[in-house]
């Protein structure tokens, strides 16, 4: 007899199938260089996001129905290694990955209707949507991800996507310049990422979130490591959503990944891809919470990003630039209640307080209702940007005079004696992109270039002949000038 469990999983199994196909078809059409129409890719997305949408709700009112909280999908082991290591592949539906899952296939699909018909008859059509494909099968991965390594592939696929959909305009240099540069910091975000992973299996034997989070269901997991092995886990996971949500030092990338088309624009840096550090956040909470210096960074990090924003976004001229630092400035916020949500569950814990614990679990619940509501917002606004400007000069025409803006307001400001110190720190986004080019990017890259002469001495000396030259001059982030 079939049972509801069995409904379930059934339905679980095809909202991560539907994109999976998606990016298949897609995929091996672009790569076998068949000639879809734009009508044939249309329909296919509307089939693949519907089937998923419906899925996903009918999964979230299942499980309202039958009080179930967490529910798993059999594990897959890829690699297993008897009393050391294994590597699998779970799927976990419970009161975060779903709501999370069905606001990728909501926006997702609301980017797909805008798109087709924003990119028709545009030469990268089919390239935008096989990336588009691949975008939503990883937030949907990612969303759903049971074990660390199952939430890496699809954290990879998200980065893989959205840098190469910054660099989609690629005839341009800034676009291909900007695209390198989100694909930079994706790096180091998926190294910190991944050293997490192994981590996790040396404390654990397993990437399994339910071995390492403990029993339980959302938000009432409680893990049982220990306060040392929660920081050095924690402050890796910390930088992995520091990248990729772009929290401070991160945060230059996400004005220059406005480069890509409007439609990537809103989906990826707007609404999903940049709250993607946030939901990490909220799926290792239990993990976090065991260290109390780490709730406190993580509140002091939120609140930083979002003041950093906010004094960007203030004085910059273009619509999507703004857009991107409100966006930012609310990430900021929902991080920092990430923190404080995370620091009243530990402090709860070790004065066992009921209150504080409640009071803990409202704080997550206020976070992933922030997470959700704003993502919707994001959206509507980035779709809304290409008519603004046209709006704005028929307005600016029927009254008859310049409509005052916040980037004017500040340049007036930065006209007393007192402001213009923060109007330049604000013009400069906080010098980060400059730091980190001066004191990590360029130390690196002496490295290199000496390991670099040091390879071909080498070959020089093997061969009795000069090597050819080499690329290392040429400086694929430009100066320090163009990022500042």
């Amino acid at each position: 007899m079939i049972s509801l469990q069995h409904i379930l999983i059934f339905l679980g199994a095809v909202v991560v199938i539907a994109p999976l196909l998606l990016a298949v078809l897609l995929g091996l059409s672009s790569l076998l260089d068949l000639k879809v129409t734009e009508q044939t890719t249309t329909r296919a997305i509307q089939a693949a996001i519907a089937s998923g949408l419906v899925a996903s709700v009918a999964v979230l009112a299942g499980m309202l129905i039958s009080g179930e909280r967490h529910l798993a999908s059999g594990t897959w082991y890829w690699i297993v290694i008897p009393g050391r290591y294994h590597f699998s592949v779970k799927f976990v539906f419970d009161r975060l990955s779903v709501p999370f899952a069905i606001l990728s296939f909501v926006l997702s699909g609301t980017i797909g209707a805008f798109a087709t018909k924003y990119l028709h008859n545009e030469r990268g059509f089919n390239r935008f949507f096989v990336l588009y494909a691949l975008f939503v099968l990883g937030m949907v991965v990612t969303s759903l991800a049971g074990t660390i390594e199952t939430l890496f592939a699809g954290w990879e696929l998200v980065g893989l996507s959205s840098a190469l959909l910054v660099a989609f305009f690629h005839e341009r240099a800034a676009p291909s310049r900007n695209g390198l540069w989100v694909w930079t910091i994706y790096r180091v975000s998926d190294a910190a990422l991944l050293l997490a992973a192994v981590t996790m299996h040396h404390l654990r034997g397993e990437g399994d979130f339910d071995s390492l989070l403990g029993g339980g269901s959302w938000p009432y997991e409680y893990s049982s490591v220990t306060s040392n092995q929660a920081l050095l886990v924690g402050l890796l996971i910390v930088v992995a959503a520091a990248g990729k949500s772009a929290l401070v030092p991160f945060s230059g990338w996400l004005p220059r990944a406005m480069e890509g088309p409007t439609p990537s624009s809103a989906v990826f840096y707007g609404a999903l891809s940049v709250h993607l550090g946030a939901f990490l956040l909220l799926r290792v909470s239990p993990l976090l919470e065991r260290s109390i210096p780490l709730c406190v960074l993580l509140v002091i990090l939120g609140l930083a990003t979002a003041v950093l924003a906010y004094l960007a976004g203030s004085v910059q001229t273009d619509i999507k630039s703004v857009l991107s630092f409100a966006s930012l400035s609310q990430v900021g916020i929902i991080v920092a209640e990430i923190g404080v949500a995370d620091l009243l569950s530990g402090i709860g814990t070790a004065v066992s307080s009921h209150r504080l614990a409640t009071l803990a679990i409202m704080f997550k619940y206020i976070a992933l209702t922030h997470l959700l509501g704003h993502a919707c917002l994001r959206t509507l606004q980035f779709l809304r940007a290409p008519t603004l400007l046209h709006d704005y000069h028929t307005l600016e025409n029927a009254i008859g005079e310049h409509l005052p803006t916040s980037s004017s307001s500040w340049r007036r400001m930065a006209a007393t004696r007192s402001r213009p110190s923060l109007y330049r720190f604000a013009l400069e986004r906080g010098y980060l992109d400059t730091l980190l080019k001066l004191y990590i990017v360029e130390p690196f890259q002496r490295v290199f270039r000496w390991c670099d002469s040091l390879e071909r001495r080498w070959t020089d000396f093997l061969t009795g002949k000069a090597s050819r030259e080499s690329e290392q001059d040429k400086n694929p982030f430009g100066t320090i000038e163009e990022f500042s």
